[in-house]
């Protein structure tokens, strides 16, 4: 089993966890909040209702980004990554 990568970040205010899946729709889930940073356990629940799991020994990442990476003055766009797996998936 492959594993995939949830993301979270709050491009509009409110924070989105999804599913880098390869499909058009990716799982997502929305906190209707900009603040504060939903908890890892917070995002293991939401990973659990969309059928996933932290692959073991896996930890979120944070990496900056920005609208426009050609211009330094616009605001910053954090982006958290961790390893996922689907729930009860068996390692390989």
């Amino acid at each position: 089993m492959t594993a995939l990568t949830a993301q979270m970040s709050s491009p509009s205010g409110a924070w989105r966890l999804y599913i880098v899946d390869g499909t058009p729709d990716w799982p997502t889930f929305r906190w209707e909040r900009s603040g504060p940073v939903p908890t890892v356990a917070e995002r293991r629940a939401v990973l659990a209702d969309l059928g996933y799991e932290m692959v073991p020994g896996a930890d979120w990442s944070w990496i900056e980004d920005s609208r426009d990476p050609d211009d330094d003055s616009t605001p910053v766009l954090l982006i958290a990554a961790v390893a996922v797996r689907s729930r009860g998936a068996v390692p390989a």
